[in-house]
């Protein structure tokens, strides 16, 4: 019965997490799995206590912490990743803290447990998941505007939580930045990590450790008299630690060194907590950074008065379109110029519960097209999952792609097939073009359809906080509402690119977002939407 079990347990797990590394936090659908598969560790290792519970009392603490863990996880799997703590510290769990749990075992061996735990590793996150699943909360911190005691304490925007990280949580997140010499991000996870220790939290990690990589780490944002009071504070608790004295006497040079140059007098370091907004932010590649994620916040949007008694709603059929004129669609302006229009009620629950059972099985990393090479890529600014589907697969999928082409009057035979994106832990898609510019002329050269004309974006998740598609060209953000639909032209009539529709899918901060696109295409419109008289019309 137990060899039944074991071989039912490995078939599952073959069938629902199989999963490339590295990926696995780029989607919280497929991450429920873990949640499962967790619970049923925690099961395997109660096994393993009753066996040799007098050895094990260490591991049967574990367990009954992740006892608790788990029956509250996997009551509502997408509810409880939805916080990014609690879907950062599976990828900690299952990446680091199981493997420090199987070393131990391994000192007296258990074949039920051990042989079980090993079927489950290789489809344990690795690494690169937790790291990822590190760099999301990093992305989120900065996008909008949490300190490090906001994500410690689980106090997200309009979220109440029991989801924490610990010292040892917020130390580790340090590491990560720190080892990508990420010093800013350091900062701030190593100065939360120290606080909390201060403040009289228990840890593996010693306060010595968080000072030296502190202190090295403000050193590098180029605050050397705080550096130099660090590390005097470590000096004090540790006199023999390896650099700490060597350190000192560097930076007190340096300091020395460049007050002589500038004749300026010795100033003790700032008392203040270093907090967000101690130290500047480095740049980096992207030039409208802030205009987009003070979209993401809410911040910044041009939606005037003016504008505002532009847009209307109205009920659409479609240019009498059969199909609509006994129930047409209602169509509401988003934005005047360029022209975006949201559809409600564009999908049922029934039919995107279809789409995500359909895309699940196939998710897989979210690609971008290089431009030089057109060879699709996975990139660090596009951060989901997303599968393809065919419109023969399912009469759903059949009846989607006919209601576009009914509501937009484009027809979707040229179309490429419908996408269905999970965005995973601080899920995002930063600034970008739907369409292929005059840089990238043989983009869509093996499809043969042209340019992506326009887009339908289908939301098919509610979104509790973040998640916002936004245009940092003319100041606009939409939000997600599941079952509607909002749609826009990427190209002018004369074939031109409306180079204003550059857009981005700000990152979640809260909750599961699943979306679905079609990407229409030039072919075969030339008598649905005919050339304007000018460039821009």
């Amino acid at each position: 019965m137990r060899n039944s079990w074991f071989w039912i347990s490995w078939i599952w797990l073959w069938c629902c997490c199989c999963s490339t590394h590295g990926d696995i936090f780029t989607s919280i659908g497929q991450m429920t799995d873990l949640l499962y598969t967790e619970k049923e560790l925690v099961q395997s290792l109660r096994e393993y206590i009753r066996a040799e519970e007098s050895k094990l009392a260490a591991v049967k603490s574990w367990a009954s912490k992740l006892d608790a863990l788990t029956k509250v996880s996997t009551s509502d799997p997408e509810g409880y990743l939805a916080h990014p703590v609690n879907a950062y510290k599976l990828m900690k769990r299952l990446n680091t803290e199981w493997s420090e749990l199987e070393t131990l075992v391994l000192q007296n061996p258990s074949d039920g447990f051990i042989g079980n735990i090993s079927v489950h590793r290789q489809y344990f996150p690795d690494a690169e998941d937790e790291t990822g699943a590190a760099k999301a909360l990093m992305r989120l911190q900065d996008t909008y505007q949490l300190d490090s005691e906001a994500f410690s304490k689980g106090k997200l925007p309009g979220v109440h939580s029991s989801a924490v990280l610990t010292v040892d949580d917020c130390f580790d997140m340090g590491k990560t930045a720190y080892n990508d010499a990420d010093y800013y991000h350091a900062v701030l996870w190593f100065q939360q990590a120290l606080k909390q220790l201060d403040d009289g939290e228990e840890s593996v990690v010693t306060k010595a450790e968080i000072l030296d990589y502190l202190s090295y780490s403000v050193y590098q944002m180029g605050d050397i008299p705080r550096a130099i009071e660090l590390t005097r504070r470590l000096v004090a608790i540790d006199p023999t630690h390896e650099r700490a004295g060597g350190n000192l006497r560097y930076f007190e040079r340096l300091l020395s060194k460049q007050l002589n140059e500038m004749n300026q007098a010795y100033e003790p370091a700032s008392e203040e907590p270093i907090h967000l907004g101690t130290y500047n932010r480095p740049k980096d590649h992207l030039p409208e950074r802030e205009a987009y994620e003070a979209l993401c916040r809410g911040e910044g949007l041009q939606m005037t008065e003016a504008r505002r008694s532009r847009l209307f709603c109205r009920y659409h059929d479609g240019n009498r379109n059969p199909r609509l004129l006994l129930k047409p669609m209602k169509e509401e302006d988003e934005w005047d110029s360029p022209h975006i229009v949201r559809y409600l009620e564009m999908l049922s629950d029934e039919e995107i519960e279809k789409i995500k059972e359909l895309a699940k099985p196939r998710l897989a990393r979210a690609t971008v097209r290089d431009p030089k090479t057109g060879v699709l890529t996975t990139a660090n600014y596009r951060v989901s999952k997303s599968a393809w589907l065919e419109g023969e697969e399912d009469p759903v999928i059949d009846r989607v792609n006919q209601r576009i082409e009914d509501i937009t009057g484009l027809t979707v035979q040229t179309a490429e097939l419908l996408q269905v994106a999970n965005y995973g832990v601080g899920g995002q898609y930063e600034p970008h073009f739907d369409f292929s510019r005059k840089e990238e002329p043989d983009a869509f050269k093996r499809l043969g359809t042209g340019n992506r004309l326009a887009t339908i974006l289908n939301y098919m998740s509610d979104v509790e906080a973040g998640g916002a598609t936004v245009f940092p060209d003319f100041g606009a953000a939409i939000w997600p509402r599941k079952g509607t639909s909002v749609f826009w032209y990427n190209l002018f009539r004369s074939g031109e690119g409306d180079y204003r529709t550059r857009h981005a899918a700000c990152p979640v901060l809260v909750g599961s977002k699943w979306v679905s696109n079609k990407w229409i295409h030039e072919r075969g419109q030339e008598f649905r939407r005919p050339c304007g008289l000018t460039e821009v019309d």
